[in-house]
């Protein structure tokens, strides 16, 4: 897979609509072919065909928190968890400082995450990791080290009883799976990544967690916002023969202060009128529910252009 540098500007569609000096729109994005890529695309295609601006997808190796914090991209998509502590810089981010000036724009859907294995693998719980190769480290994506070790603590294990295999980020990751370097795979359920990987192997299988009130507890000492959701077999879902449950975290779509009211009013508008365009884009937005666009996150304020079209539609103050 191929890994693109941080600033390369990825041109998501080319349009007759708008004029040369239309509004244009860059939402940062992870590498291709990972959730946040595949959902910002969904999410430029539906501001330039509804809302008449430009837009371009920008993916990268890592968060774009500083980025968009000092106001080089309008928009970026992060986990619920990660874009709090980024926030206040804490935990990963805390050698950064905080970011005061990023705004929410809206809760999207949720996001399914799971630690994969070849289908033919003999691991079948997530407790059979013990001394097997897991991927560690994340230097460029500290978020995924913490859900991985989320699962692994839910478990009852820690990166201390597995061998680490040092990545950069989930992508690079994704290869050394591939690849045969490491014995589990950890990506978002339905991406484009997923797919590609289990083609290479001959097939995934998704370990379960346990939600039993214990094993959730020490899930929730890594990163509270994680919580467990029950799927089952559907289109693009590799690796579940059944009903399965994984962890899960909310995605959220962010910008910053200074962004134009009037454009964020308009792309959070488009966003809940045009349910129907981003579900046929990318199907993760089947599960996106539009009475919870204005859920908050803590530590984080939502941007006034979305608060104002939350109250127009009555999801203000959220409920």
């Amino acid at each position: 897979m191929r890994r693109i540098s941080f600033f390369v500007l990825l041109l998501l569609v080319v349009t007759a609509l708008g004029s040369a000096d239309a509004q244009t729109i860059g939402i940062m994005t992870t590498p291709p072919g990972s959730f946040t890529h595949s959902a910002g695309s969904a999410i430029a295609k539906v501001i330039v065909e509804r809302v008449g601006m430009k837009a371009t997808v920008q993916p990268g190796g890592v968060r774009a928190f500083g980025a968009v914090d000092g106001g080089l991209a309008e928009f970026s998509l992060a986990n619920a968890a990660d874009i709090q502590l980024a926030a206040l810089g804490v935990e990963e981010y805390k050698d950064q400082g905080p970011k005061p000036n990023l705004r929410m724009v809206a809760t999207l859907m949720p996001m399914w995450v799971a630690l994969h294995v070849r289908k033919d693998s003999d691991i079948r719980t997530l407790k059979d990791l013990k001394g097997k190769r897991v991927s560690s480290g994340f230097h460029a994506q500290k978020a995924i080290h913490r859900s991985i070790e989320a699962h692994l603590a839910n478990a009852g294990l820690t990166y201390d009883d597995v061998k680490q295999v040092p990545s950069p980020n989930v992508t690079r990751a994704a290869e050394d799976f591939g690849n045969g370097k490491t014995d589990v795979l950890f990506f978002a359920l339905g991406s484009a990544a997923v797919m590609e990987v289990s083609t290479k192997v001959g097939g995934l299988r998704v370990l379960p967690v346990d939600d039993s009130p214990e094993a959730v507890a020490r899930m929730h000492k890594i990163t509270a916002p994680m919580y467990v959701s029950e799927v089952k077999p559907g289109p693009n879902m590799e690796g579940i023969t059944g009903p399965t449950k994984v962890g899960t975290q909310d995605t959220v779509l962010y910008t910053h202060v200074k962004a134009p009211e009037d454009v964020i009013y308009k792309v959070v508008k488009a966003i809940h009128e045009n349910k129907a365009d981003l579900d046929a884009s990318f199907a993760a937005f089947r599960r996106f529910s539009l009475q919870r666009m204005s859920i908050p996150v803590p530590d984080v304020d939502f941007h006034p252009g979305a608060i104002r079209f939350f109250k127009e539609i009555g999801l203000w103050p959220p409920k």
